[in-house]
């Protein structure tokens, strides 16, 4: 299982839905960039220009949905670092931004490619992530992902890339 989620691989969360294009500085506005450190913090400011009640009103194990091209713009990993300590347990979108895309894996949030969930979901609707068997569920509509690399789906386990490297060599 994955480690950053709740226990329940199962349980029910809900769903976070927005559009195309949604780039790094709307997912966590640049002018906070070289002022806050603390992730908390960032996360108080996760989507603020985009969807000013989003970090008022997530919930630990909600999922955010998007179209083409989620987090395309900057390298800027504040914005994976800021929806993680939000409590986002997974984005799945159409397609990311190849940046960001491997900033989430290396902080341990999982980016889904599944265009038939998003098509199929809506904001605020409840949806499921089964993480270790490749299944999201959405208002009784159940869809496959692929699953991770073996390589990636031990990043994940780990809670990101660090705790990897930290665990390997702890072992090693």
């Amino acid at each position: 299982m994955i480690s950053n989620h709740p226990s329940d691989p199962k349980s029910q969360f809900n769903i976070w839905k927005y559009g195309d294009n949604i780039n790094t500085d709307v997912i966590f506005p640049g002018k906070y960039v070289y002022t806050l450190q603390d992730p908390d913090k960032m996360a108080a400011h996760a989507l603020e220009d985009l969807d000013p009640h989003f970090s008022k009103n997530v919930q630990q194990g909600d999922v955010i949905i998007a179209g083409n091209n989620f987090g395309n713009g900057s390298s800027r990993e504040q914005a994976v670092t800021c929806l993680k300590a939000a409590g986002v347990q997974a984005v799945i979108a159409i397609s990311f931004g190849r940046i960001w895309y491997r900033n989430a894996i290396n902080q341990g949030l999982p980016a889904i490619i599944l265009p038939q969930a998003v098509a199929a979901s809506k904001h605020g609707a409840p949806i499921t992530i089964d993480f270790n068997n490749h299944h999201v569920s959405i208002n009784a509509q159940h869809f496959i992902f692929p699953p991770f690399s073996d390589s990636t789906k031990e990043i994940l386990e780990a809670g990101g890339l660090l705790p990897y490297i930290q665990q390997k060599l702890a072992n090693a």
